[in-house]
């Protein structure tokens, strides 16, 4: 696939942080839903090292943004009280996917954590601590990045935590 071609918010925000990484393209199937599944699939990677990117609403008094992205294995859940917890919340539901796409600029399976409309304050799973790389979306259904756990929380401005049930 030639670059110009994988270009999206969040390619380019990788380019502007000068941050190595790999793009790994797929043809999306429109009739699945399960976006991640497919991509570890059709990519060839585990299912441990391919991270979804999901979208939640946090409650609480000392919330500041009520919407916050959680970022975890598609092999997980998100534990909605491991987030919320994380993120100094009293409670988080997951947030309406018209929100999550107003707020992140891409739509429900093409989320990224990286180069979203809105920063929003993000929380990374631990777990992809313990591999050399993982991946998430590069801002479309069928594009994924690959990249050190290191650079997407540098460049995210992330915490991480055990949030994946």
């Amino acid at each position: 696939m030639p670059h110009s071609d994988a270009a999206s918010p969040a390619t380019r925000a990788l380019a502007r942080a000068k941050v190595k990484h790999t793009l790994h393209a797929y043809e999306h199937d429109p009739a699945n839903h399960h976006y991640g599944e497919e991509g570890a699939a059709q990519l060839g990677f585990s299912p441990e090292v391919m991270f979804k990117t999901l979208v939640v609403k946090l409650k609480g008094s000392g919330v500041r943004n009520p919407l916050a992205i959680g970022v975890v294995p598609v092999s997980g859940m998100l534990d909605l009280k491991a987030i919320a917890s994380a993120m100094g919340a009293k409670k988080a539901t997951m947030a309406d996917p018209a929100d999550a796409q107003r707020a992140t600029g891409y739509i429900v399976g093409g989320i990224s954590p990286l180069g979203t409309k809105k920063r929003l304050p993000t929380c990374i799973d631990s777990s992809a601590l313990s591999h050399d790389t993982m991946l998430v979306s590069g801002g479309r259904r069928g594009l994924s990045v690959e990249l050190a756990p290191a650079d997407l929380i540098r460049i995210t401005g992330a915490t991480t935590a055990s949030i994946a049930g």
